[in-house]
């Protein structure tokens, strides 16, 4: 259910983005053009993160500032859908581009979880960066195994936190925590709760997933050598 409903949602936001995508098409974007430009903004939305996080004081978390790293993520996180339709709209597509594109997309989660836990890390919340840190190694493993799994002939896609979700919840982390630390009086609610909640939540489901791939391969692979 949870999978037609995802490919349904993917399936809207293309109708939406489609008449953009052929427009860059027409001026002379390439799919690893566009997959780059997802890069430097993500690139970006860590700098953010460890600008505030670097700034900060005991009276001032800088939550303006990752509300704005939240947005920016947003807007760059759908580069990751326009790269993959300029390449199929434009008859693009290519290994290397395959390739190219999950390479970039690893590096933008190192880059984004790696800010947010500097920025955990400079305002004293040690624990909340150690599992920012966990939700970091769960987000490669996932796409690893999977990676590994192709490498063997196998398909291994099965599993809940996939690159979509972990983007979704930390974006929401983000922006949640933000704006919550701007409106709510932090003496009655410490808004980098729900920053440490959803890394939590990626820390968990990721490197459940990830485990799941394995002993879905273990399971194809049984019998053989």
């Amino acid at each position: 259910m949870f999978k037609r409903f995802r490919d349904s949602l993917q399936q809207g936001i293309y109708f939406v983005i489609n008449p953009f995508v052929r427009f860059l098409i027409r001026i002379g974007v390439t799919p690893n053009m566009v997959t780059t430009i997802g890069l430097l903004g993500n690139i970006a939305a860590a700098m953010i993160f460890v600008y505030a996080g670097y700034t900060a004081t005991d009276t001032d978390m800088n939550y303006g500032l990752l509300t704005w790293g939240g947005v920016v993520i947003i807007l760059f996180s759908l580069f990751d859908m326009l790269d993959g339709q300029v390449a199929r709209l434009g008859n693009m597509t290519s290994t290397f581009g395959a390739m190219y594109d999950s390479v970039l997309d690893r590096y933008c989660e190192l880059f984004t979880l790696g800010g947010l836990s500097y920025y955990l890390i400079q305002t004293g919340y040690i624990i909340g960066a150690l599992i920012t840190f966990v939700a970091l190694v769960g987000s490669i493993m996932v796409s690893y195994v999977r990676a590994r799994a192709e490498g063997l002939g196998l398909e291994c896609k099965v599993g809940f936190m996939q690159r979509p979700e972990r983007v979704v919840v930390t974006t929401i982390g983000a922006l949640a925590t933000g704006i919550a630390g701007q409106c709510v009086d932090p003496a009655s609610f410490n808004a980098v709760i729900i920053l440490i909640v959803c890394m939590s939540v990626i820390a968990v489901f990721a490197n459940i997933t990830a485990f799941a791939r394995i002993n879905h391969c273990r399971r194809l692979l049984k019998g053989t050598k």
